[in-house]
């Protein structure tokens, strides 16, 4: 565990948003404690333990268990959002806005993996209010990449014949580096991004030439 993948990515520092500092280190410690052993088999004595806490200590900063579940998912998701909105909201072809999208969120997914690990596969641990709220984000996500495959489409960048179908592709394609990606592999966070963004232009059929980008290159091993 990389202390909750504390290197920046974009200039991003994780948790920077949780104070005061015992509040930041707990929800740290649940982060590398989701991630190792699930939520379900996680208590909260783990959590403080690994926080360097009693267990009281916990309690004064979160109700719940499920309380830093939910803080956690929804930093997370914030940050998701915010990666593919920005993406889909850029001047520039479909292809180079597609083509950022996936670099960007792949790249976030490596270089936090821990973290994005619990964020993308605890979600039916949080309370339905709780997962409503995040289900809400997901789905903002979801229409940040289907209008960017579908403004490719309409430009004839794309051939796309389901754009709900591709977007679900896409968007599990770049969530799934959480669950394999290791900071021992061959590969960086940058080549991996890279090589999805190549692998998602060619699955739209994205048109190449001079009035779109070309596949980045894919990295090699």
């Amino acid at each position: 565990m990389d202390i909750a993948d504390q290197a920046t990515t974009g200039g991003y520092q994780p948790w920077s948003e949780v104070t005061p500092d015992a509040a930041r280190r707990l929800l740290i410690a649940a982060v590398e404690a989701f991630a190792e052993r699930g939520y379900h088999a996680t208590t909260t004595r783990d959590i403080a333990g690994r926080a360097g806490m009693s267990p009281a200590a916990l309690y004064i900063h979160y109700k719940t268990k499920e309380e830093l579940l939910h803080r956690i998912s929804r930093i997370g998701h914030d940050k998701a959002l915010e990666i593919l909105e920005t993406a889909a909201d850029v001047p520039g072809t479909a292809a180079e806005r597609l083509e950022a999208a996936v670099r960007s969120f792949v790249l976030w997914h490596a270089a936090h993996h821990t973290t994005a690990r619990v964020v993308q596969y605890e979600l039916d641990a949080l309370a339905p209010e709780h997962r409503s709220e995040i289900v809400a984000l997901r789905r903002r996500s979801d229409a940040a990449v289907r209008r960017i495959l579908a403004d490719g489409v309409r430009a004839g960048e794309f051939d796309v014949p389901d754009v709900p179908g591709t977007t679900l592709a896409v968007l599990s394609l770049c969530i799934d580096v959480a669950r394999w990606f290791s900071t021992s592999g061959h590969r960086t966070p940058d080549e991996v991004g890279a090589l999805y963004a190549g692998l998602v232009l060619r699955m739209v059929g994205a048109r190449q030439g001079r009035d779109g980008p070309a596949a980045p290159q894919a990295a090699q091993k």
